[in-house]
């Protein structure tokens, strides 16, 4: 039996949506320089500012209140917030105490700065001009369902990813420079993050890694890098370029996955591949791998192209386009492609678009993907994710609402629920379908 029903999933859903609306309603009432109340009264006054907890349409004047009696009661108001902390009884020229400002922007409005919203400095372990980089995250989550991308491991709470990396990247603005990275993993995602495309016992692939109840040990990257002007070389183990969603917690807006990443792209390679500025909006990238997923190790031959490029359209517009060609290895010989657009609309709305295409011996699917991103702030952000996918003749939809919420610079919480529906049933598609998953993680960085 699942921990939460559905229904109490989507009070909790709800609960969030309210009070994001909340937020985002207070925040646009004193941009236009009013204060809402949470009830009504008779009138504002020639002061701005009533006697009664709110004013004829729920709002104050606040630029009138803070010249009067209304200033003590907003200094305490934004006493409760964090950056509101040095308020205190009166009020400044710009509407607050002395200690108000203080890392807070100007003024002391809602969308200055000056809100609930205060990441505060993120803590690294090495300094931000150290020349080797070393850092990591924890994703700790948990899933009332599994639909076999990663969360294979449903109603019980997970240590997913304990990543640690070092990393020196490459400068080649003076001349010839060289770089390295490294990357360790344990958690229940190592065995979605090994060298699967191995022969086994080569790499972290059956190789004494896996240490039960789902946990392991992953090496999902090891490589060089040698760069000089506007071209780089990396050389080794490494992620590929195809697709927008990556294996790493840190570089994904959801704690789910969508269908395509998992089933249509690879997520490592091993062999070299170039990296090049052609132009201020060019990109061109290429190389050769050792097939899909492996790690110095070459099954059935591996033997591959691997390249792209990235063209920005205008100023928040970029086009992407990676493919492989040859010998997958584990998945036989063929053509796959990745084709991403992405998409700054405002500063609060992000979109992209992918397609993916994969044709492989016995292999074949397509995707087609959509995500929306609205930032309320810097601590607030929600996301959809749209996805239909189509493997063998069977097709499948999947649509994804979350939430990413940042109390700490280092640490992101994302509550999501995500539901899958098909035509076919579970053993025709090869995944549980026509069902709703709940799930949340958080992830600290370090």
């Amino acid at each position: 039996m699942r921990s939460l029903s559905h229904g109490q999933t989507w009070l909790k859903i709800l609960n969030v949506v309210l009070v994001a609306a909340s937020l985002s309603a207070m925040s646009t009432n004193v941009e236009a320089g009013l204060w809402c109340k949470d009830a009504g009264c008779v009138s504002c006054g020639d002061d701005g500012c009533g006697s009664d907890p709110g004013c004829g349409d729920g709002c104050c004047d606040v630029d009138k209140c803070f010249g009067h009696g209304g200033c003590n009661l907003f200094s305490k108001i934004c006493g409760s917030h964090s950056c509101f902390g040095g308020c205190g009884e009166s009020c400044g020229d710009a509407g607050c105490g002395d200690g108000c400002g203080d890392g807070c922007g100007d003024g002391c409005g809602m969308d200055s700065g000056c809100s609930w919203c205060n990441l505060g400095d993120p803590y690294t372990l090495t300094e931000a001009d150290a020349p080797i980089k070393i850092g990591g995250w924890f994703q700790v989550g948990y899933s009332d369902g599994t639909d076999n991308l990663f969360q294979d491991n449903p109603n019980r709470i997970n240590l997913h990813q304990g990543w640690l990396y070092a990393e020196q990247v490459a400068d080649g603005s003076e001349g010839l420079g060289f770089g390295f990275r490294g990357d360790i993993m344990y958690g229940t995602d190592a065995d979605d993050t090994q060298a699967f495309g191995n022969n086994p016992g080569n790499w972290d692939f059956q190789n004494g890694f896996d240490r039960g109840g789902g946990y392991g040990w992953a090496i999902p990257q090891a490589y060089g890098q040698v760069a000089s002007g506007d071209l780089s070389v990396i050389v080794g183990h490494f992620f590929t370029p195809l697709g927008y969603e990556v294996v790493g917690a840190t570089g994904n807006f959801f704690f789910s996955h969508a269908f395509t990443m998992f089933n249509s792209e690879p997520f490592t390679h091993t062999g070299a591949l170039a990296t090049y500025a052609a132009g201020e909006n060019l990109t061109v990238r290429g190389g050769w791998t050792a097939g899909w997923d492996t790690g110095y190790d070459r099954r059935f031959d591996g033997n591959n192209f691997l390249g792209g490029f990235t063209y920005n359209l205008a100023e928040n517009t970029a086009f992407t386009y990676n493919t492989t060609v040859g010998n997958f290895g584990n998945i036989g010989h063929g053509y796959a492609h990745s084709i991403v657009l992405t998409e700054s609309l405002t500063e609060k709305i992000d979109i992209v678009f992918q397609s993916d295409l994969l044709e492989a011996d016995d292999n074949e699917t397509v995707g087609a993907m959509g995500y929306f991103f609205y930032k309320f702030n810097d601590c607030l952000k929600a996301g959809s994710r749209w996805e239909w996918w189509k493997t063998n003749g069977n097709s499948l939809t999947a649509v994804t609402y979350g939430w990413n919420v940042r109390p700490h610079a280092n640490v992101v919480i994302r509550p999501e629920y995500k539901y899958i529906r098909s035509e076919h049933d579970d053993a025709t598609i090869g995944f549980p379908v026509n069902t709703g998953i709940f799930s949340i993680d958080t992830v600290v960085t370090f």
